[in-house]
């Protein structure tokens, strides 16, 4: 942990050293993305500790925090449109605005980490010498945050859905609660489907088209691939694809956060810019969750370790049972499979990075992921080796994030490949209706 802090204190004396030389009163450019990045760590953080990423409250979190920062901002100084919350308050001090914004959202989601937040709103604050200007910032900042928390106080983030079990057929989903290690009856994610989006119109906004039927050539296919490539012992599956089928594993929020908090430094943007980009990057993927939930729902498709397993019942003469057959790291997710949720969620940040962060598509860049779980979410961490992957393009991150679910075996390639497209069309919508450049 203290490796991971380490870049982060560092800019942050940077950024006290660049601050101390400005005025109150600057231009955008003035102020670089540092309080943000500190923010959007400590609050990642926090959901990982709280509840290991297993629950909507974290990408929420951060994605409130970062609308309320964009309108606190947005209210000092217009740059970018409004998301939730508007004024006009030119005198605010930016950095007040900023740390106030943060901390109210913060502190009202994780009420146990109180006292560390204070410490943190404390520790930006008493770099601003007290007047009316910093008294200005806290008040925009504090105002902006009781806003984006009261329009999403019903948004049924936690809320639950029932599920109805359906008899054992050809391409449903059936329980495997053996191989899930989840307790008899459960299933996953079925509130996730009802969620009240952040941007899209309806859960069901995007609606992806059926996954192929069982007995066609393009279910055969896709059903010998993943049997061949998913497999624990696989004679055909490569060492680079076993390592990025493994290394793709980390929680979409906190990988592509990560990235985000590299990017923005690297290429230079400003408070505004960053605030932008983390508010759009977070509410897609709150929103990417929402939309593929309720199609897995709506599909109720069944996962490959069903349907290697029971071939023999399939209707299909050209698949194989194997009865004994288990993929890479012997697990598997215990809800529907048809389309891929972290091919979704994955390439929509990655749609948003490209046309948020001012590069466009084509861009080079590396990861890095450390460590990921072994098998299920409480199997234990096994070390990534190497830790990095690079890749030239957001959209060739996207895709191999999403196609990194066959080799592990818990998805088809129709599941994948339908999570790249729907994931683009989120990112796009995204990107193109939300807090937009001021004309």
């Amino acid at each position: 942990m203290k490796a991971n802090l380490l870049p982060t204190t560092w800019l942050i004396v940077l950024f006290v050293l660049l601050f101390s030389c400005k005025s109150e009163s600057g231009s955008p450019n003035d102020y670089d993305s540092t309080p943000l990045i500190a923010w959007n760590q400590k609050v990642m953080e926090m959901a990982m500790s709280e509840d290991g990423l297993l629950t909507l409250k974290g990408v929420r979190t951060e994605a409130m925090m970062h609308i309320a920062i964009n309108d606190a901002l947005n209210s000092i100084e217009s740059v970018y449109t409004f998301y939730a919350f508007a004024e006009s308050s030119p005198e605010a001090n930016p950095l007040a605005a900023v740390a106030q914004a943060a901390y109210e959202v913060a502190a009202n989601q994780f009420p146990d980490n109180t006292e560390e937040l204070k410490n943190e709103l404390n520790r930006w604050l008493d770099l601003i010498d007290d007047g009316k200007s910093k008294a200005e910032g806290i008040r925009i900042g504090k105002a902006s945050a009781m806003e984006i928390l009261r329009m999403r106080s019903e948004d049924d983030f936690a809320g639950e859905a029932s599920y109805e079990w359906h008899p054992m057929a050809p391409g449903v989903y059936a329980e495997f609660n053996e191989h899930s290690g989840t307790p008899e009856g459960f299933i996953f994610g079925a509130g996730w489907a009802k969620a009240k989006p952040f941007m899209l119109k309806s859960q069901d906004q995007f609606r992806s088209p059926p996954p192929p039927d069982i007995t066609s050539d393009e279910y055969t296919n896709a059903f010998n691939e993943v049997k061949a490539y998913g497999k624990f012992e696989s004679d055909v599956r490569s060492e680079d694809q076993t390592h990025l089928a493994m290394w793709w594993k980390d929680f979409v929020e906190n990988s592509h956060n990560r990235l985000a908090r590299k990017l923005v430094i690297k290429e230079n943007l400003n408070l505004w810019e960053s605030a932008r980009l983390f508010a759009l990057l977070n509410m897609t993927i709150y929103d990417a969750y929402v939309n593929v939930f309720d199609n897995k729902f709506y599909y109720n498709h069944w996962r490959p370790y069903t349907a290697i397993r029971w071939a023999a019942h399939d209707q299909n003469s050209d698949t194989e049972p194997d009865t004994a057959w288990n993929n890479l790291h012997k697990h598997t997710y215990a809800f529907p499979s048809y389309p891929s949720a972290h091919g979704t969620a994955s390439t929509a940040a990655m749609t948003v990075l490209a046309t948020t962060l001012g590069t466009g598509n084509k861009y080079a860049f590396t990861m890095t992921t450390e460590e990921v779980d072994k098998a299920g979410p409480f199997s234990g961490k096994i070390k990534m080796d190497p830790p990095t992957r690079s890749f030239d393009s957001f959209s060739a991150a996207g895709l191999e994030a999403s196609m990194s679910r066959v080799y592990l075996g818990i998805h088809f390639r129709y599941d994948s490949e339908e999570g790249h497209q729907l994931g683009a069309k989120i990112g796009e919508y995204s990107s193109r209706e939300f807090i937009r450049p001021v004309q």
